[in-house]
């Protein structure tokens, strides 16, 4: 028996026509036409329409999924969803003036929580636009990333706000 590479197109009896997407010492995954993606035994019977000798790549689906989304991470300015932290839900931001004449304001902690996080999701954008900028030299994307990380480091007052660690905001480490 010839093991299939990836690209392989095979017609199964059960599944239909696919290509083969990864191959492991046990399986094939198969993203068939009518049946998306299924995992069959090396040695089912299936009929081979056009075989890729030996082109069995070593990357899984699920790492090229995840090298997907880092990259669509890394130049979309799609946010992320990021969660408050439990204490927090539902609570308010109360902001009184130190002039008592004049009225205070409430704002849901959420709305505020988001803000901050839309802050946090642009500075990034900025960043690798400044990292990518063909019309910057070295020492002005040095310059101008010396001035994002000390705002990173002045909203660093509302990790409080945060659930998970790794997404709160991280300034100038060390003095």
């Amino acid at each position: 028996m010839q093991l299939l590479g990836i690209g392989s197109r095979i017609n199964h009896n059960e599944y239909g026509k696919g290509v083969v997407t990864n191959v492991t010492s046990k399986h094939y995954w198969v993203t068939f036409i009518e049946n998306g993606l299924e995992t069959i035994d090396i040695d089912s019977d299936f009929e081979v329409i056009e075989l890729c000798e030996d082109d069995v790549d070593t990357i899984s689906f699920s790492e090229v999924e995840s090298s997907l989304v880092q990259i669509l991470k890394r130049w979309s300015d799609v946010s992320e969803v990021v969660p408050i932290a439990d204490k927090w839900k539902g609570g308010k931001l109360v902001m009184e003036p130190g002039d008592t004449s004049l009225q205070g304001k409430e704002l849901p902690i959420d709305t505020f929580f988001h803000k901050i996080t839309m802050v946090r999701d642009r500075l990034r954008v900025m960043e690798q636009k400044i990292n990518s900028s063909k019309n910057l030299d070295e020492q002005e994307k040095i310059d101008l990333q010396q001035y994002i990380t000390r705002s990173y480091g002045s909203l660093t007052t509302f990790n409080v706000l945060f659930k998970l660690k790794s997404q709160q905001f991280v300034g100038q480490k060390g003095g």
